[in-house]
């Protein structure tokens, strides 16, 4: 990565932090919107252990998969988290993320 990791961190933090209730974003399209298309895994090695106010329960894989490792309780916390948020997550714990996918407006 060209920029320093703590400013890559930085602009992940900021992104997430936009994301609005009842949408989502996906770890690839974060890390795209950051500066680094192809830093998905980063982005979510940053959401497993990023500060916990920050809503990372809006951020999912590319097919709208929730994570197994979230904290405290893996798919299913991330599923309770994201219900209690308005979204629809199906018994496979996916969203539909084609009609809930959140794009920033610079």
């Amino acid at each position: 990565m060209d920029q320093p990791e703590s400013s890559f961190r930085d602009n992940v933090y900021a992104i997430v932090a936009g994301i609005p209730a009842g949408k989502v974003m996906t770890y690839g399209q974060i890390a795209a919107l950051s500066g680094h298309p192809r830093a998905a895994r980063q982005v979510g090695q940053i959401a497993h252990f990023g500060p916990s106010d920050l809503p990372w329960w809006r951020v999912v894989n590319k097919q709208g998969g929730l994570a197994g490792a979230y904290t405290n309780g893996g798919r299913t916390e991330h599923k309770r988290a994201l219900v209690a948020d308005g979204v629809v997550v199906d018994d496979e714990y996916k969203v539909k993320v084609g009609e809930i996918l959140w794009w920033p407006v610079e």
